[in-house]
Formats: structure tokens, C-alpha cells, sequence
């Protein structure tokens, strides 16, 4: 019997905890059960079973070997069905979780389901940070550098911020020329949803510190109220991008130092790559290559 046939059999006996069970599961002797055994011992030069008469249990050293046995098997099912799914149309439902960011996610679902019709999108549209294991998510975009050690990530775009205002705002006030000018306005804040911290200004030290018109999670809200005229505010340039272009919204402080973030796609690190979340993953890294958020 091949390596990988002895390891299989002596994960069966130490789950079956029988050397006759495991014998009569893959249909054949006790003997050669107890012989693959006992071969796979003396190549490891250790023991894995404490026998007797009444039953067998795991040594010390069979307990650790088991662990990366298991490893071993599941990587190679793992690896047999993906070559068996490669072959296979992506297709079944896709729970997915998208920012609420018009710009980016309606262009990129409506796209998505053309290409892969089979698919079914289960969408959650939210700003807060979910959690994405224990709500069940496939695949989720996010900001920020991914931190959880339990998911796999994957670059998708990066993207600058400016300070904006609309003109009517700017008409009834002095235009701000310096970071420290905005203690004179009214600032327009957002809070990440997960945490509640206030996210830093462009070419300001202390966010935190400014003057605090709204403070909002999400920035449909802030920028509807930067076009009302209601105060000032910093947003993704690409988000405003079409605002300034028609001049409903002027760029402030324009001479500091550009506030950047990215967007990453995470999924469980221990999910099974299927055809389905692979073409997800592929085609976000196809979608933001194609329209990069920073407009070059």
C-alpha cells in the first residue's frame, strides 16, 4: 500500500478506535489493517497505539502525527474537488456583503449577473464591519487593511479624500486655507460603523477635535448634506468625483497632504475556494483593474 493509503488507514483506526471496524469499512482482514500498521510504525520508528485485548487508544506521539494526518487528507479532498469543480459552470447562492457606495456596487452586481447568470447573489448592503464568519458570508468588500487572522484577503483598489464644500456654503464663509481654519466651520464627520472612531481629515492630526455639525456612519448622508450647503466635509474623491465635474461641490484645502484608503475583498480563510467564490474574487479584481478608484 502507498504512503497515502497507510496514513488514510491509520486515521480510520485511531477515529473507529478498532482495527476490525476500520477493516470491515474498507473491506478487508483485520491482518491487513493491523499490518498497514505496523508497517507505518516501524517507518516512523515510533508507536501510535497503546494495545490490549479490550481496545486500542492513541500514543502521545499517534495524537500528534493524527493532527497533521487530517491536514494532509483534507488538503488533498480539498485539492480533488477543486480539479473535480474546475470543470463545472459557477453556480448556487453567493451571500455576499457590499458597502453602501452607489458609485461602485451597482455597476459591479449588474455586471456580475450578466457574466454568470447561474449564480445567485444574496446581498447585505451595509457600512458596518460584519462579521463574517459567524454570519456566513461568502465574500465580503471592505476598507482598511484587513487585520483577522481567519480570513483571506485580496487587494482590490486604493483612493484618495478631499476636503469639499458646496459653493453656497463657501459664499457665506471664509474659504478655509489651513487645516486649523476648519475650528471655523462646520464639519461634516464620519464614524466607522464598527468602532465608532471619527476617521481623520486630510492634513488634520486630530479629527476628533473639529468642529462637529453631523457625525454620520455612512457618507450617502454626508454628502447629501455637503450639497445642501449644511457644512464641510471630507469624502472619497471618486464619490464626489462627478460633483466637483459640475461644480455642485468645490475642493477645499486642495495644497495638503492626500488622506488615501483601499478596498479589500476578505473571505474565510478555512472555506473552500469554489468555483463560484473564485469567479466572485476574480472578477472584483477585474472590476476595480477596469475603474480604479482614483480615477487614473
Amino acid at each position: 500500500m502507498g504512503k497515502l493509503s497507510g496514513i488514510e488507514i491509520f486515521v480510520q483506526v485511531a477515529e473507529t478506535r478498532s482495527f476490525s471496524e476500520t477493516a470491515k469499512q474498507r473491506g478487508v482482514s483485520s491482518s491487513a489493517v493491523g499490518k498497514s500498521i505496523a508497517r507505518l510504525e516501524s517507518r516512523l520508528s515510533a508507536q501510535l497505539f497503546y494495545r490490549s485485548t479490550r481496545s486500542i487508544t492513541l500514543t502521545t506521539e499517534g495524537a500528534h502525527y493524527l493532527e497533521r494526518c487530517r491536514r494532509i487528507l483534507a488538503e488533498v479532498e480539498s485539492a480533488e474537488r477543486e480539479l473535480l469543480e474546475s470543470h463545472r459552470a459557477p453556480q448556487g447562492q453567493l451571500k455576499i456583503s457590499l458597502p453602501l457606495v452607489d458609485v461602485i456596487v451597482l455597476p459591479l452586481v449588474s455586471g456580475f449577473m450578466r457574466r454568470y447568470p447561474d449564480i445567485m447573489l444574496d446581498i447585505d448592503m451595509t457600512d458596518r464591519m460584519v462579521d463574517i464568519i459567524e454570519e456566513g458570508f461568502d465574500a465580503v468588500i471592505r476598507t482598511g487593511t484587513p487585520l483577522d487572522s481567519r480570513l483571506k484577503s485580496r487587494f482590490l483598489g486604493g483612493y484618495q479624500r478631499v476636503v469639499v464644500a458646496a459653493p453656497s456654503y463657501l459664499s457665506q464663509r471664509t474659504v478655509p486655507q489651513q487645516p486649523a481654519d476648519l475650528a471655523q466651520h462646520a464639519c461634516l464627520l464620519h464614524k466607522y460603523p464598527g468602532t465608532g472612531r471619527i476617521e481623520a481629515w486630510t492634513g488634520v492630526n486630530d479629527a476628533a477635535e473639529l468642529p462637529a455639525a453631523m457625525v454620520c456612519n455612512t457618507n450617502r448622508v454626508i454628502i447629501d448634506a455637503a450639497l445642501n450647503g449644511l457644512g464641510i466635509a471630507c469624502l472619497p474623491e471618486y464619490q464626489v468625483r462627478q460633483a466637483l465635474l459640475e461644480g455642485t461641490l468645490t475642493q477645499v484645502l486642495a495644497h495638503q497632504p492626500a488622506a488615501g484608503n483601499g478596498y479589500w475583498a476578505l473571505w474565510p480563510a478555512s472555506k473552500h475556494v469554489t468555483p463560484k467564490l473564485r469567479a466572485f474574487i476574480d472578477y472584483l479584481a477585474e472590476y476595480f483593474a477596469e475603474n480604479p478608484l482614483n480615477g487614473q
